[in-house]
């Protein structure tokens, strides 16, 4: 099964990892760790609410006015 991945650097160091599809969300001092966690939390929540998902997941980015 493949899913989303949003890793974004923490404000206190290291790397926060988050699945859209699940919600699951982690952390590691560096993106490999924090993807291997997020992993790992996945799967365990896949364990007990299994996903019925249809089709890959499109990511993208927009901008808005940076004083917004």
């Amino acid at each position: 099964m493949e899913l989303s991945a949003v890793i974004t650097p923490a404000p206190e160091g290291g790397y926060v990892a988050y699945n859209p599809e699940t919600g699951t969300t982690t952390q590691g001092e560096t993106i490999e760790e924090a993807l291997n966690n997020l992993r790992e939390a996945t799967e365990l929540y896949l364990e007990e609410f299994p996903l019925a998902i249809s089709g890959r997941p499109l990511l993208t980015t927009f901008q808005v006015p940076a004083h917004a």
